[in-house]
């Protein structure tokens, strides 16, 4: 990965590229930025850049990274138990796969690479396992007698186990050792690692940034890049996932019609509470990161009738297939939106801890059979 080939960012490519040519290289970096900005593809570039700063063989070690695959070069990510892995599964066990996701998705995210793992239906971690591979590895000499680097990506699943097992490592690495944190929420790292890292926080990309590469890399006509880009929101990600029209959406959109429908019948209708019964049960059964995504799309939903009620179109980008947001705008309105955004992402936060889907959505459910009415 070169710095040429990373969106934007540009005055933090300059300033990494910089700092290292002066010798003035942190030894623990945590690079902040929401999905799709390019944390990830910066990391690597920055990585390739240290590991070929002073190498023998300078080209060979591009190529080395280029499929990263260079000895100094390491990563830990998230994962849980496959059925492949049965037992304390740790990034080395899925290196090869690891690999083939940045290829093919840099700008990818943590959903992308559950579901290249197959475990959706599980939240992947850093585990205290993966800690001590990371400390093992890095005891050890350079391969090449230069830096080695250890890229940490969603550094903010790293549990407290893991995270107090690198605390030293991180304060005190080995001579020429750099760690580059990637996170997309800084506060859910602990602060004792926080506070030993510098911080360089990531931008959302510019609209034109976004449509100028869907053009150039993409075959996509400019109008068409143009409207996608205003539908990404900053996130190069999406805009690819728009682009090649994923039937994840599609899924969601069910899923969503049936849901606020159910909801609006229940006022007057007490006997369609078993219908959000059921759907409850129906989106408990696809999995926690399927459910936090779906509930994500509602958010963005709500939002976009709610810019749609206050005549704000030129902000709307959604463009649902089988329902009309004009019909559902009205019952978005500064007097619920504040409400319901609490209720989803109080039912995101309850999830992703663990607790019982089921009884969180029918909860929800409830409470917006009630929000959609409020005047």
């Amino acid at each position: 990965m070169h710095f040429s080939d990373i969106l934007g960012q540009e005055h933090i490519k300059s300033h990494l590229q910089t700092s290292a040519d002066n010798g003035r290289i942190a030894h623990a970096q945590l690079f902040v930025g929401k999905e799709g900005c390019g944390t990830l593809p910066m990391a690597l570039a920055y990585a390739q850049y240290l590991l070929c700063l002073g190498a023998k063989d300078p080209e060979a070690s591009k190529v080395k990274c280029g499929n990263m695959s260079h000895p100094d070069m390491h990563f830990a990510f998230p994962v849980a138990t496959t059925s492949k892995i049965k037992r304390h599964p740790t990034s080395n066990d899925f290196l090869q796969e690891f690999r083939g996701f940045v290829q093919e998705t840099p700008y990818g995210n943590l959903f992308d690479w559950f579901h290249v793992l197959e475990i959706e239906n599980k939240q992947g971690i850093i585990n205290v396992d993966e800690a001590e591979n990371i400390v093992k590895s890095l005891q050890l000499k350079s391969y090449e007698g230069g830096y080695k680097v250890m890229v940490i990506w969603m550094a903010e699943k790293m549990n407290i186990a893991s995270a107090n097992k690198l605390l030293k490592l991180i304060e005190e690495p080995p001579e020429k050792t750099v760690f580059i944190l990637i996170a997309e929420h800084e506060e859910q790292i602990i602060n004792t690692i926080r506070s030993r890292c510098q911080v360089l926080h990531f931008p959302s990309l510019s609209e034109q940034q976004i449509a100028d590469s869907l053009v150039k890399n993409h075959q996509c006509l400019p109008d068409k890049a143009k409207n996608i880009a205003h539908q990404s929101e900053g996130n190069y990600n999406k805009a690819i996932h728009v682009l090649n029209n994923s039937n994840a959406d599609e899924q969601f959109e069910k899923w969503f019609i049936t849901w606020v429908r159910a909801a609006f019948k229940a006022k007057t209708d007490a006997s369609v509470i078993e219908d959000l019964i059921q759907w409850s049960n129906d989106i408990a059964g696809a999995g926690r990161e399927t459910q936090k995504y779906f509930l994500q799309y509602c958010l963005q939903c709500f939002r976009q009738a709610l810019m749609l009620n206050y005549k704000a179109e030129s902000l709307v980008y959604l463009q649902p297939t089988n329902f009309e947001l004009a019909k559902f705008a009205p019952f978005i309105h500064g007097g619920n939106i504040l409400d319901i955004s609490d209720e989803i992402n109080d039912a995101m936060y309850h999830i992703e801890r663990n607790g019982n889907a089921k009884l969180i959505l029918l909860d929800t459910s409830i409470k917006l059979t009630r929000l959609l009415h409020k005047k």
